[in-house]
């Protein structure tokens, strides 16, 4: 089954998810992707062992388009289920953050579109449960479905392809020091960006756990800015936002600050593992100033720096 495309218009809070299922002896878990990664759906694939495999979950590699090397990960070994097998396992190949990387699973079902607004964050105890690899719950048709965190997954397996608070966020010098809003339902990216852009001495990070929490920080600013006759740029210089996020995800965000008479002024930076040649195309439709992908964040702050200042 080759990746089935959907036209999916930039900006509307909307998301396509495949849904697919993990079999256990008497329950059939249900999960989903974002079809924006998801290059296609194979058969069962014969592979090969991997010197050096860290992980029981990896189950080998096999040759894929071009050429291509790609590790396969067994999904319900990852995630500790005991499956059965009550028909041949699919193969979800997809790509994320410059990276392929196919996860067998027992079925595919169909493609779901949804709204971000109906995803609900994981709660503590869930992440806790489920080792932080869930970026939401939705209910799909009855079903309770849970979003996985590939990225988070992928990262656990290989360190090297994980945001690393090790990272040098490269500034240069500078008197002015810039107030940013930064948007990311990933607690542990929020700290880490923080960290990295404040360490320089050039940026102060507001920060917010979805779009619409970043939304409602920017219309209190909108709002102080004319009760005090000042511009919002005064306050906040420019917005930073993942894409993925429950409630309203980096896109609409972006799409609504552009549609703002008032906000549209403040620069916006897509700061997502969905950026890629083939997606940036949805950054530059609802108006994105500039687009980073993670996890490349060495060159984060020097990247702001020359949208708010300019190469000069």
């Amino acid at each position: 089954m080759a990746q089935t495309k959907i036209l999916l218009e930039s900006g509307t809070n909307e998301l396509e998810v495949i849904e697919f299922y993990l079999d256990e002896p008497e329950y059939r878990g249900s999960y989903g992707v974002n079809v924006a990664k998801v290059l296609e759906i194979l058969r069962q694939q014969p592979v090969t062992s991997m010197p050096g495999q860290r992980h029981a979950s990896v189950m080998g590699a096999f040759r894929h388009r071009d050429g291509k090397v790609v590790p396969l990960v067994n999904l319900g070994r990852y995630l500790d289920k005991d499956l059965v097998e009550n028909e041949p396992p699919k193969v979800i190949v997809t790509e994320f953050n410059g990276v392929i990387t196919a996860f067998q699973v027992s079925a595919v079902n169909r493609i779901h579109r949804i709204s971000w607004e109906d995803v609900e964050p994981p709660s503590d105890m869930l992440q806790n449960f489920s080792q932080n690899a869930f970026t939401g719950v939705v209910r799909l048709e009855g079903r309770v479905v849970f979003l996985l965190d590939l990225e988070s997954i992928v990262a656990d397996l290989n360190p090297d392809l994980a945001v690393r608070q090790s990272a040098r966020v490269d500034v240069r010098q500078g008197d002015r020091t810039y107030e940013l809003l930064h948007a990311d339902d990933s607690g542990s990216i929020r700290k880490m960006v923080k960290k990295l852009l404040e360490e320089g001495g050039r940026f102060v990070l507001r920060q917010a756990s979805n779009g619409e929490e970043a939304w409602e920080m920017l219309l209190a600013l909108k709002e102080e800015a004319q009760n005090s006759g000042v511009p919002v740029s005064s306050l906040v210089q420019a917005v930073i936002t993942d894409v993925e996020m429950p409630r309203m995800d980096g896109l609409n965000l972006c799409k609504r600050i552009k549609d703002d008479p008032v906000l549209r002024a403040l620069p916006v930076a897509l700061f997502s593992s969905l950026i890629t040649e083939q997606l940036k195309h949805r950054g530059d439709a609802v108006g994105a100033d500039a687009q980073f992908a993670k996890p490349e964040l060495s060159e984060l702050g020097r990247k702001l720096l020359e949208l708010l200042e300019g190469d000069s």
